[in-house]
């Protein structure tokens, strides 16, 4: 259920988990999270082309698409920092609308290195926008209803990889790479449209609750060893996401798949069954358990890698399906977990597991750009497998 007023005030989407308005609340949650994160993805559908209007080498335009991970690891720290004292609503809200200027003036980025601070300025907004909005949905919903409401999030961040490829790859096609950037920063000032008319008002956290200053906070959840290996695990599974889906590109490609652009685009429909498999990650760690649900992911992720070194597309696309099921899968129960793991100061755990999930990503797009680089596509897969393997053993970690 939802009260909208004469006045058009911002509505409060229902937590309750028996609500009639469960599938409302879901669909603006996943729309939220999806017009949030859509910029993050999205330009690696146009790697190659970019790597080819700045000439430069893979790695390096890999490593400038992906800064906005640094951006988005500084703001996730800094936003966790001071969570308590910040307006969630009014947060979230200026992020997004702040959030189009980098990307707009994108499209007229002269060299490499405006084209890379621009991307870490879209990460500081980005970032800034998820953090609360995760922590918002942390204190709105019940217990019971945590996990379905991070699922649904990150449903909408999964969304955003397969959607926002496509427009990216068709935009830049049809209209060239500057409108694509014009597009994503209208679809950004949607978003802020969006939390202006289904975020409520919600009071400062420090005026909900009575919590501790934020240093000693960020101190005692990194002492817990259950958070602790959280945010360990967070990163690990962003750097396997990034390294595969940032340098496949470039040999979907290259021969023998010799992929264009706008085929490159329709590949990522390799994401349509995470959308559909990651709303069940909620409701199958409540039944199985915490551990039992990462380490399944985590193996249906490994089962991936070898399929991407083969030289058929189908064989490479069935990989890049594996992966993504298992690395969004994997994703969603370890955000749940630290939402509910955390007693309290959840707006600063969040914060700190965003930052290493996103430290993760930058760190996963230098050193695999590197081996890439250097070594080639196997030397890149190797390093994707280790980094889920050391996030399985950090899943020993997590227990109740």
């Amino acid at each position: 259920m939802t009260d909208l007023s004469v006045r058009m005030k911002p509505i409060r989407i229902p937590m309750d988990a028996h609500s009639p308005g469960l599938a409302l609340r879901s669909l603006v949650i996943g729309l939220t999270a999806f017009l949030t994160v859509v910029d993050l993805f999205a330009t690696q559908a146009i790697l190659p082309s970019l790597t080819r209007h700045y000439g430069v080498t893979p790695a390096a335009m890999g490593f400038a698409v992906n800064a906005s991970t640094f951006g988005m690891a500084v703001a996730s720290l800094v936003v966790g920092f001071f969570s308590p004292r910040i307006n969630r609503r009014t947060g979230i809200l200026l992020s997004l609308l702040f959030l189009a200027i980098p990307t707009g003036l994108l499209a007229t980025a002269p060299n490499l290195a405006v084209f890379t601070a621009l991307r870490v300025a879209q990460g500081l907004c980005m970032a800034s926008a998820f953090a609360l909005t995760l922590a918002y949905l942390g204190e709105q919903c019940s217990a019971m209803d945590a996990g379905g409401a991070f699922a649904a999030y990150i449903t909408g961040n999964v969304a955003s990889n397969l959607i926002g490829r496509l427009i990216s790859a068709a935009v830049a096609d049809g209209l060239g790479l500057a409108w694509n950037f014009y597009f994503f920063a209208a679809l950004n000032l949607a978003g802020a449209v969006l939390v202006y008319f289904t975020i409520k008002h919600v009071q400062p956290m420090h005026t909900m609750m009575p919590a501790g200053s934020p240093p000693p906070a960020m101190i005692a959840h990194w002492r817990n060893p259950r958070l602790r290996a959280a945010f360990g695990i967070g990163f690990c599974i962003l750097l396997a996401f990034i390294g595969t889906f940032t340098f496949v590109n470039f040999v979907l490609v290259r021969p023998p798949l010799s992929l264009g652009m706008m085929d490159l685009g329709l590949v990522y429909f390799v994401f349509l069954p995470s959308v559909v498999t990651t709303l069940l990650a909620g409701k199958v760690a409540a039944r199985l358990g915490t551990r039992p649900t990462i380490w399944g992911s985590l193996a249906v992720a490994g089962l991936g890698l070898p399929l991407l070194l083969a030289p058929h597309l189908g064989e490479v696309l069935a990989g890049m399906i594996l992966v993504g099921i298992g690395t969004f899968f994997a994703q969603a129960v370890a955000t749940g977990f630290v939402g509910q793991a955390a007693a309290d100061n959840r707006g600063v755990a969040s914060g700190t597991y965003l930052a290493c999930y996103f430290c993760g990503g930058l760190v996963g797009t230098a050193v695999l750009g590197r081996l890439f680089d250097a070594l080639g596509w196997h030397a890149c897969v190797t390093g994707i497998g280790a980094a889920l393997a050391a996030a399985a053993l950090l899943t020993f970690a997590l227990k109740r």
